[in-house]
């Protein structure tokens, strides 16, 4: 039975959403869109929501009946770890648990695709963020070549299948791909080559994959088209502007989680007994 938690049908979730059955043009999505928000309006906004979302997962870990997983995918420099840095800066750590899917290992390549990614998931009461995810074997198998399109391609249903049985088992899946520009990331790039502190982590290959920009803008395509449901739709997120980028994700999340309209439990004890017990103590 799918879980009673949809996603509703807000502004942003619908100025962003890739329409089930649809094609998602990533052509036809501006990077630089705004929404009309002005960046001063947009920090106002955003304190706020990242003020909410804490009172959304504290209500969340005491239901202890939901698990909620964040599903972060863009390009090089598209600003996976900024928004996670930015936007769930005022999560409890204690009940959110960031994955990085880098290439499996040994272990992981003895098992099939989903299997590290199933062992990742947020348990009931629980945020999970997925810094790349399982779409890296449709996306970076698919454009280096490392399995046969009869492989890849079956994935995609694969893919479906268990993120509508993690949805069925009270998961709620929100993905989110971070829309940049070849000029944008190029930008960025360069502004990590002249900082001391993270021009130590790019390398060469990170050059490289710019030479496969358009076979990943089309193995994204494939991938939001074909992995964009009613149960776990993909949404495309302006992220030229980092600002915007964090206010639309934010609020896509505060959106949905309000509109669930959850409670705190019953107290587990008589609260009168408890208080007459400590005033006894004094």
């Amino acid at each position: 039975m799918m879980s009673s938690l949809a996603h509703p049908k807000s502004d942003y979730a619908k100025r962003f959403v890739v329409e089930p059955g649809k094609k998602a043009k990533l052509a036809k999505r501006d990077p630089e869109d705004t929404a009309g928000v002005a960046k001063s309006e947009c920090d106002r906004r955003l304190q706020k929501n990242i003020q909410h979302l804490f009172n959304l997962q504290t209500l969340l870990a005491a239901s202890d009946k939901y698990a909620v997983l964040i599903v972060l995918q863009a390009m090089d420099a598209g600003g996976k770890d900024g928004t996670i840095r930015h936007v769930m800066t005022g999560l409890n750590p204690q009940a959110c648990r960031v994955t990085s899917f880098k290439v499996p290992t040994a272990e992981e390549s003895q098992h099939d695709f989903l299997w590290r990614v199933h062992h990742a998931m947020p348990r009931r009461g629980e945020i999970g963020i997925f810094n790349r995810s399982h779409y890296e074997d449709v996306l970076v198998t698919r454009v280096h070549k490392l399995v046969p399109k009869s492989v890849w391609s079956e994935r995609y249903e694969q893919i479906n299948d268990f993120e509508e049985m993690m949805t069925e088992n009270n998961v709620i899946i929100f993905k989110f791909f971070l829309h940049i520009s070849r000029d944008e990331q190029a930008r960025r790039l360069e502004q990590r080559l002249d900082d001391p502190q993270k021009n130590w982590k790019i390398s060469q290959a990170d050059l490289a994959e710019r030479n496969h920009w358009d076979d990943y803008t089309a193995a994204y395509e494939d991938a939001l088209t074909e992995c964009s449901s009613k149960h776990a739709p993909w949404y495309v997120i302006p992220a030229n502007k980092k600002w915007f980028r964090n206010l639309a994700v934010s609020q896509i999340l505060v959106d949905a989680m309000t509109a669930w309209k959850m409670k705190y439990p019953p107290p587990a004890a008589d609260l009168n007994e408890l208080r007459a017990k400590l005033r006894a103590e004094k």
